[in-house]
């Protein structure tokens, strides 16, 4: 059944022009592949009747965090379902301007608000989403959950209508993975990198690279960077999105936990649309000035990332909680919206999920498979890439210079100055392959430049979107003069301040990254 209406989906070229249509290049919303009702509410939800057509194709809520965030930059994102902090004290006048200006152009569209007095809870991305999908998941029948995706993106984010095509046609491809698979895209920095200073735009670029390192065909462990997608069946199955002090790297996090709670058998399936982000800038000073705070401001973004080397410590406890049920068969699943506490959930006895299925219609049980020890192995090396090696580099590098500049080579006396040559030839090749990546960032920079360009012109959007294209040329070979700056203020510095930091609290502030806005919005 789920082949033909694969089919359906490619053989028919209305679809997806209708996707073109329900939205811009800009983004998306709550949006099927084809033509239905508009409808827009500012609170909470109420479940809706949708119509049996819409039940043949997939339907992508689209939920966009936001605490602060200019309404310039939310109208040159929008697409959605807006999740707001109920804190922001202008939240309410804001969604109600995007809501209104845009009610016509999406299936649906709505804001919900996230209360900030709800105890165990931390502000912050992931406590807003968890929050905004629970509403959300009220929306969906039963019958309608299996094909709605789930998409996770920044405020900024421009995504193709191609994003949302390619997950449909993936979806409906693969319909007995398709309730246990992520989709990750990879991301581009190309709207204002010509504006920011050569090390925050080099820090950037290598932060595509962490991205697109997990992102080739075959691989098994690829964590999202910043945009995603989880089939709601998938969010019911481990519950939604986290909502402590650990779960700030929100998309490394909500991975982490659909990983586990499929004991290593998530599929990872990758996205061919780049999503376009911009650079973080800063609007304090001029020249020298603004340099100095844009490069700041990326510390504090770098700081922010560094803070998930709490996933480290989230990853052991759960890879204990998988040898625990290592001989389990069965899982709970129930929609994001009925309240269960995580203690129950992880109860696997029969008694106790008897009891829960018992008083709820709407939750079944799952079969699970016996761990991968693999592919939890291959998780723990990504672990250690992206949270110890920052750190240790920096330490390994001093010692080993320290050690051969004071200990002479016929002293020796434990043998490891063939460690030093090895580590040397090492380093060299990594360079190598650091420049090879930047050649290589130049096509791929074009490719998706290029791309969304042409949908802006399609769409009729490129007259206010000028100054929002960042091309490169030959000047941005200099750029790699910045290379040995970026690993340790952005990489080393970052993680140890971070993880000195979790000596005394878990806890960070939030502040507001600043973003470029193309023009000024009238709110009139």
């Amino acid at each position: 059944m789920r082949r033909t209406r694969l089919q359906k989906w490619l053989a028919n070229p209305t679809l997806h022009h209708n996707w073109k249509l329900s939205s811009t290049p800009l983004s998306s919303t709550d949006v099927s592949s084809s033509p239905s009702h508009s409808s827009s509410e500012i609170g909470d939800w109420n479940s809706s009747t949708e119509h049996e057509d819409d039940l043949e194709l997939v339907i992508h809520a689209i939920l966009i965090p936001n605490y602060k965030e200019d309404i310039e930059g939310l109208i040159e994102t929008l697409e959605v379902y807006l999740a707001m902090e109920q804190r922001e004290e202008t939240a309410r006048t804001k969604a109600a301007l995007l809501v209104s200006r845009y009610k016509s152009r999406f299936r649906c569209i709505a804001a919900t608000f996230h209360p900030q007095d709800i105890p165990g809870e931390s502000p912050g991305k992931s406590s807003n989403l968890s929050w905004a999908a629970r509403i959300a998941s009220k929306r969906y029948e039963p019958e309608m959950r299996r094909d709605v995706v789930l998409t996770s993106i920044d405020a900024d984010s421009h995504i193709s209508w191609r994003y949302f095509s390619e997950i449909t046609s993936m979806h409906l491809a693969y319909p007995d993975t398709a309730a246990t698979t992520l989709y990750s895209v990879p991301i581009i920095f190309d709207r204002n990198a010509h504006l920011v200073p050569g090390v925050v735009r080099v820090a950037d670029v290598v932060w595509c690279a962490a991205g697109l390192s997990g992102q080739y065909r075959g691989s098994t462990i690829c964590p999202p960077t910043s945009v995603y997608s989880v089939p709601l069946e998938l969010a019911d199955r481990v519950g939604g999105w986290d909502t402590g002090r650990e779960a700030i790297g929100e998309d490394l996090h909500m991975y982490l936990k659909c990983f586990f709670a499929l004991n290593g058998h998530l599929i990872t399936r990758t996205v061919t649309s780049p999503v376009s982000q911009t650079n973080i800038t800063s609007s304090k000073g001029d020249g020298l000035v603004n340099q100095l705070h844009g490069m700041n401001a990326r510390y504090r973004q770098a700081l922010r990332h560094m803070w998930g080397s709490l996933d480290t410590g989230y990853a052991l406890k759960q890879a204990v909680q998988v040898w625990r049920r290592r001989r389990q068969t069965h899982q709970l699943r129930q929609p994001l919206h009925i309240k269960t506490s995580p203690k129950t959930r992880k109860d696997t006895s029969s008694n106790c999920q008897m009891n829960i299925l018992g008083t709820e219609d709407l939750s079944m049980r799952v079969k699970v498979r016996p761990p991968n020890w693999l592919n939890i192995f291959l998780l723990f090396h990504r672990l250690f890439e992206a949270h110890f090696m920052p750190a240790h580099i920096p330490i390994l590098v001093v010692a080993s210079s320290l050690y051969r500049a004071l200990v002479p080579e016929d002293q020796d006396t434990f043998s490891i100055a063939w460690t030093f040559v090895a580590t040397d030839i090492l380093r060299t090749v990594g360079l190598v392959t650091l420049l090879v990546y930047f050649y290589s960032y130049q096509e791929y920079h074009h490719l998706a430049l290029e791309a969304r360009q042409n949908e802006m012109v399609a769409a009729g959007l490129e007259e206010g979107m000028k100054g929002n294209f960042s091309t490169r040329s030959w000047k941005n070979v200099f750029d790699c003069v910045w290379i040995p700056f970026v690993a340790p203020l952005y990489g080393s510095i970052p993680a140890i301040h971070a993880q000195l930091c979790h000596f005394w609290t878990l806890d960070l502030t939030y502040i507001v990254s600043s973003k470029p806005v193309r023009r000024k919005c009238n709110t009139a």
